[in-house]
């Protein structure tokens, strides 16, 4: 039977306020130490890949360095990886090898990293526009590879030696395929810089996950059409592989 409060006694109103009052008060309480409870155990997970993480300090560091697909990855590996590692990314998309020179120390800061899982590629080998680095259509007027592929190896060997010195596991990730039609970049070309990632990191001995290969066998289920990104499915599907890789990595470092 509905009733409206108007027509209740006095006294019954006011026990009903009052006990709502209490209810939203302890309500609230509750709340207030979960997040106290979440910040203390540091065990929050971050909902946005540029939010930044409440570390546990009971747990290895991992830094995940990489373009847009890797940003649609992150939320996913740190939510497979919440009970391992703490999973941190730079707070910006890291574009080509030439971003990663400029930006490298920032992002490795002073902390200590015990596993980096890498990846430049779809930046570099994109047309842009000469002279405003511009995605541009590949067969436009005074268009070019925004990095070369001579360049990109050399940037890539300077980068894979600076991340050594961190003494943390190095994970390469291959560069996902570029889909027919996509604009600004060729279909073929991650194989080929792949093929100039895969000698440097074979000579310094850095595993790689191979999510290029994930992503070309699904390639039709997990990315855009004529578009480099993957659907929301599809980025949980290259975050299994990545965080499966990332764990392999941790495992191996505390059994060492």
């Amino acid at each position: 039977m509905n009733m409206r409060l108007s027509s209740l006694p006095a006294a019954v109103w006011r026990r009903s306020v009052l006990g709502a009052g209490r209810l939203f008060a302890v309500l609230v309480a509750a709340l207030l130490v979960a997040d106290a409870h979440g910040q203390a155990t540091g065990k929050q997970v971050a909902d946005a890949p540029m939010k930044p993480v409440v570390e546990n300090a009971d747990l290895p560091r991992v830094l995940l360095i990489g373009d847009s697909i890797s940003i649609g990855y992150t939320v996913p590996v740190r939510k497979l990886l919440s009970q391992e590692a703490n999973v941190i990314r730079p707070l910006t998309n890291c574009g080509p090898t030439t971003r990663g020179l400029e930006g490298i120390e920032q992002w490795l800061g002073d902390g200590k990293w015990d596993v980096i899982h890498f990846n430049w590629g779809l930046h570099d080998l994109k047309y842009v526009q000469a002279g405003t680095g511009k995605l541009a259509p590949v067969e436009g007027d005074r268009t070019e590879q925004q990095v070369l592929p001579k360049d990109y190896a050399a940037n890539l060997e300077k980068l894979v030696q600076r991340l050594k010195k961190t003494g943390a596991t190095l994970i390469w990730c291959s560069t996902t395929p570029v889909p027919p039609d996509a604009k600004g970049r060729v279909v073929g070309d991650s194989q080929k810089y792949n093929a100039l990632a895969a000698e440097i990191m074979q000579r310094h001995g850095v595993e790689t996950n191979d999510l290029y290969t994930l992503a070309k066998q699904r390639q039709g289920e997990i990315q855009r059409p004529a578009d480099v990104h993957f659907t929301p499915a599809g980025s949980g599907v290259l975050a299994e592989q990545v965080a499966q890789s990332i764990g392999t990595a941790l495992a191996s470092r505390a059994s060492q």
